[in-house]
C-alpha cells in the first residue's frame, strides 16, 4: 500500500466498488450479526435499499445525463464516469449480502461469485447480542475492540484479523486483472478494513469510518501497491 497512487502513469488500476448490504431485522434492532452464522435475510426496507444500491452500481462508469450534475452524487445519470463499468460481482456468503448481491446482479446482468474472505467479523460469543448486553457481561471490551485494532472478542476476530483476510481477497482480485471494475457486496466491518488499509491507516482507527447500509465505497488498487480511496460510505437511498 502506498500514499502515492499511480506513480507509474502508464499503469492502470483495479477499481473495487464496495457495497454494504441493506438492513435486516437485526440491524434495525441493534443486534450484532457476524459470520459465525448465515445470518438473517433482508427486511422489507432492506430489500428496497438493495434495489436502490443496485441502481447506483449500474450507474458507475456511465456518463451523466445531459444537464445533470457530474460530481458523483446520487442525482445525476452517471456515477464516476471516468471509471470502468462493472464486469464482475463478488459477495460475502451471508444471506443478507447474497440477497443484496442478487439485486445488483439482476441490474447489471452479472453472476454472483461468493468469497468467504469478504464475510463480516466473526463475533464469537458476542454474536446475536446488543451493545448493552455485551457491555454488561464484558465491561470495557467493546471499547478495546474498537480502539486497539488487535483485541479479539471471545471466540471472535479483531479488526486486524478481519483486515488480513479481506486484503488477501482484494489482492487476488487485483491479480486477476486491472482496467476493470469489480463489485464486492459485504458488510460494514469488512468495508471499514478495506478502506482503512487503502488509506494506510492503523487498524486502531478503522472503526471510525461510517459505512451506512446499502452505501457505496470505491477503491482503486495498482499492481505496484499504490492505492486510492475514491469514495467512502456514499448513501444510495437518498
Amino acid at each position: 500500500m502506498s500514499e502515492a497512487p499511480g506513480l507509474d502513469t502508464d499503469a492502470l488500476p483495479l477499481t473495487v466498488v464496495l457495497v454494504r448490504h441493506g438492513v435486516t431485522p437485526l440491524t434495525e434492532a441493534g443486534v450484532g450479526s457476524g459470520s459465525d452464522v448465515p445470518g438473517p435475510p433482508l427486511s422489507p426496507r432492506g430489500r428496497i435499499q438493495a434495489a436502490q444500491a443496485a441502481d447506483a452500481v449500474f450507474r458507475v462508469g456511465r456518463a451523466p445525463r445531459a444537464g445533470a450534475a457530474s460530481s458523483g452524487g446520487m442525482r445525476g445519470g452517471g456515477l464516476w464516469p471516468d471509471l470502468p463499468r462493472p464486469t464482475a460481482l463478488v459477495a460475502s456468503p451471508a444471506v443478507r449480502a447474497q440477497e443484496t448481491a442478487a439485486a445488483v446482479g439482476r441490474r447489471l446482468g452479472l453472476h454472483v461469485s461468493t468469497d468467504d474472505r469478504f464475510a463480516e467479523f466473526r463475533f464469537g460469543q458476542w454474536e446475536g447480542r446488543t451493545v448493552p448486553e455485551i457491555e454488561q457481561e464484558w465491561p470495557g471490551a467493546l471499547a478495546q475492540w474498537r480502539s486497539t485494532g488487535t483485541f479479539e472478542p471471545p471466540g471472535g476476530e479483531s479488526y486486524a484479523q478481519l483486515g488480513a483476510r479481506v486484503w488477501d481477497g482484494l489482492a487476488e482480485l487485483l491479480a486477476g486483472g486491472v482496467d476493470r471494475t469489480v463489485v464486492v457486496v459485504g458488510h460494514a466491518g469488512q468495508i471499514r478494513t478495506a478502506v482503512g488499509q487503502a488509506l494506510g491507516a492503523p487498524a486502531a482507527t478503522w472503526s471510525r469510518l461510517r459505512i451506512p447500509p446499502a452505501s457505496l465505497s470505491v477503491l482503486r488498487l495498482w499492481a505496484d501497491g499504490s492505492t486510492e480511496v475514491t469514495a467512502v460510505g456514499v448513501p444510495t437511498d437518498g
